[in-house]
């Protein structure tokens, strides 16, 4: 045998057998080190956005390495891929919103405690029922007449005689305030009301204070000018009165601006003060919290006069067989708000009358008479006490006609009744804002 082709055969099988080891041990390589950068190849391809209705790609398989002996490695040494969570649309859901929250009431005056001793010096004031009533009395012709005397009058507390323990004619000084619909409704007479506000001002005589409020909806009733004597300060407010757009709220300005007039100086020494509040509006309420129980309830509290002046005529006056028309429901509760509070209602057909109407309003306020009477009813339980005041017929037949708040309600054991909390607030208002074109 050729001895060099015995040593290329030999050559040639050394150099087959490196290959085959070499094969093998690249294979053990693959499987054992190469797994984890597969595992990260198939993590990042299945963690990029996927185009939207393409079908989602089949999980790709683990590779499983193989140890010397030829059995698998044990599956808790194995590197696996955890897939990134795809990200969900996120729902939008609209806000529900609430109830607006409480606002507090305007002005709270704390109530004065009396002290716990006393000396022989001090005097001592006994806190009676007495209930004070402001009385017009006028003839057929809405004149007032003037000359009436005390024991002309007559007092009726659900129907049962109540003696007068006080009597007067004479003027006293007015608080009262000045409450002006600023919403679109009266944008082509708000001049005309502003000028029938200041022939108003304009009689103001010493003592007298004013203050004025401009509403539309019940977030939106603001303190143009609080109470003050100074007629320079009430003119500059009325003149930065503005038209705003919003759905009027009469009765919550109504029940915040009385309930304000109210309290003004309550309790002072010898407050022998007249209150009223005069209302200028189209008299349809459109977004009030609240309701006109809840307002003639809280009315029946104070001893507050409403004069309003209504422009109803630009109302619809279309009315259908269940809902009344909304000119015939301003006029109700126009009229309602006065003939509760011993007030007036005028209903203007043209903005011509308001001259007229400022001046009868001024007389109106200045020629009254105060009648006190101590309540036979001892009663504390906080019922409505209905009131009717009479007077006698002059021999000449004359007729004459008496005007008051029609009831009250009684305190109860304890202290007063409690009213309902003020959800809305007059917000106090700066003369000379910004005015909207």
């Amino acid at each position: 045998m050729d001895v060099s082709k015995l040593h290329t055969a030999a050559s040639r099988w050394r150099s087959f057998l490196f290959l085959a080891f070499l094969a093998i041990g690249l294979t053990f390589l693959a499987g054992s080190n190469l797994a984890p950068v597969a595992g990260s190849m198939i993590q990042t391809q299945e963690s990029r956005p996927r185009r939207s209705g393409q079908a989602p790609a089949a999980p790709a398989p683990t590779a499983t390495p193989v140890t010397s002996s030829g059995s698998q490695a044990p599956a808790t040494n194995r590197p696996t891929a955890t897939p990134t969570p795809r990200a969900t649309p996120v729902d939008r859901i609209a806000p529900q919103l609430g109830e607006p929250p409480p606002a507090p009431v305007l002005k709270p005056k704390p109530t004065p405690t009396p002290p716990e001793e006393y000396n022989e010096n001090e005097i001592v004031r006994v806190n009676t029922e007495e209930v004070r009533l402001n009385v017009r009395v006028i003839d057929r012709n809405n004149r007032p007449i003037g000359n009436v005397r005390q024991d002309e009058f007559h007092v009726l507390e659900d129907g049962a005689a109540q003696p007068i323990t006080d009597f007067s004619r004479e003027e006293v000084p007015i608080s009262y305030g000045l409450a002006v619909d600023t919403s679109g409704s009266l944008r082509s007479q708000l001049q005309s009301v502003i000028d029938a506000a200041k022939t108003i001002i304009n009689s103001n005589k010493s003592g007298d204070e004013t203050f004025l409020v401009r509403f539309i909806s019940s977030d939106k009733i603001e303190t143009v000018q609080d109470f003050t004597p100074s007629r320079d300060l009430l003119m500059d407010g009325l003149d930065s009165l503005y038209v705003e757009g919003g759905q009027t709220a009469i009765i919550d300005a109504v029940y915040l601006t009385a309930e304000h007039v109210a309290e003004y100086k309550k309790g002072d020494d010898n407050d022998r003060r007249r209150r009223a509040l005069i209302v200028i509006t189209d008299g349809e309420d459109r977004s009030s919290f609240y309701k006109q129980e809840q307002l003639f309830a809280r009315l029946r509290e104070e001893d507050v006069q409403i004069y309003v002046i209504g422009f109803v005529n630009e109302l619809d006056k279309d009315s259908g067989l269940i809902r009344k028309s909304p000119r015939e429901k301003a006029i109700n509760l126009i009229t309602k708000l006065a003939t509760e509070t011993g007030g007036r209602a005028f209903l203007p057909k043209s903005i011509s009358e308001l001259p007229q109407i400022a001046s009868e309003i001024v007389r109106d306020l200045r020629t009254q008479y105060v009648v006190a009477y101590n309540p036979t009813n001892k009663a504390r339980d906080g019922s409505y006490r209905t009131i009717k005041v009479t007077v006698d017929e002059p021999s000449s037949g004359d007729k004459r006609i008496v005007l008051t708040r029609s009831g009250r309600i009684a305190p109860r054991e304890g202290g007063k009744a409690p009213k309902p909390p003020a959800v809305r607030q007059a917000t106090k208002g700066v003369a000379g804002t910004n005015k909207s074109p």
